[in-house]
């Protein structure tokens, strides 16, 4: 099955790093850290919040007075335990079922090893994690990587989650957020997504997928290109013709997206898919670890 042969791969690019410590800005972690007394519902960083179980909670968090009043179990924790999570997300769309003649995949799939692989990590360093748009609240332990893979497949196959902008939800504030895709739609449409996310408290980082002919145009002589997203076929006569400005043009969409990172505070690397996929991986652990200048 494709799942679990991606899963591999994905643990095996874990594990050629360190456990992941993220240092990001702990505010409701400090806070938690003063607790003293009796714990009650209620809002603010002191209190114990209610959810519902989810494959993956240690079975120690699950509270079984609170789980005797319904028909469904619930785990307690600290409000600041929500804060502290890492949202994740992967673009699925056509546009990353890509691959050229000198790529060893399609980008969703090494989108998919580096967002599975990025999981195992913060996982074996305790964090909270969730899939945007799949999860309701942020899960640990050993099951959780399993079920985000299985999500991750069935998503695949779902052409109303495969949508290239990513969904907007109401995070945690202090939350985290990990966005994985090759970020081809205009700047325009990604914007108002990110700036919302960034005007709640939440921080990311944009991980872009490329395709090596998507950077390089190395095509030659009469070429016909099939757009993967709807749009119509075009036909170029010398196409190598076009490379300077195809590059410029490139370019500076890719810069765009640094700028528009970099004005909301979140960061923002890339990633071919004919090199390694652990320098992309190392490259999100220092952008989390807060290590990037």
């Amino acid at each position: 099955m494709q799942t679990a042969a991606t899963r591999q791969r994905a643990e095996q690019l874990a594990a050629t790093l360190p456990p992941l410590l993220v240092s990001a800005e702990r505010v409701a972690a400090t806070v938690a850290q003063g607790v003293h007394g009796r714990c009650r519902v209620g809002v603010g960083e002191t209190f114990w919040q209610f959810r519902q179980y989810q494959p993956g909670d240690p079975a120690i968090k699950i509270d079984w007075r609170q789980s005797a009043k319904s028909e469904r179990i619930f785990v307690r924790e600290h409000e600041w335990e929500a804060a502290q999570s890492i949202w994740l997300w992967r673009d699925d769309s056509p546009s990353m079922h890509y691959a050229s003649g000198g790529a060893p995949c399609e980008k969703s799939e090494r989108a998919t090893v580096l967002l599975l692989a990025t999981t195992a990590l913060l996982l074996r360093a305790g964090e909270f994690v969730a899939l945007l748009g799949v999860d309701r609240t942020p899960s640990t332990g050993r099951g959780t990587l399993n079920r985000f893979a299985a999500a991750l497949d069935q998503e695949a196959t779902n052409d109303n989650q495969r949508n290239s902008i990513p969904p907007s939800e109401r995070l945690p504030r202090y939350a985290q957020l990990v966005l994985v895709g090759d970020f081809l739609s205009p700047i325009e449409e990604l914007e108002e997504t990110l700036k919302l996310y960034a005007s709640r408290g939440v921080k990311g980082h944009l991980l872009q997928v490329a395709d090596p002919a998507e950077e390089d145009l190395p095509f030659t002589g009469r070429t016909r290109f099939h757009g993967l997203e709807g749009e119509e076929a075009y036909t170029v006569s010398r196409v190598e013709n076009l490379r300077s400005d195809y590059d410029a043009r490139f370019f500076a969409h890719q810069t765009a997206l640094v700028d528009l990172t970099r004005s909301i505070g979140w960061t923002f690397s890339s990633h071919r898919t004919d090199r390694p996929p652990q320098t992309a991986l190392l490259a999100l652990y220092q952008a989390l670890s807060g290590e990037l200048g």
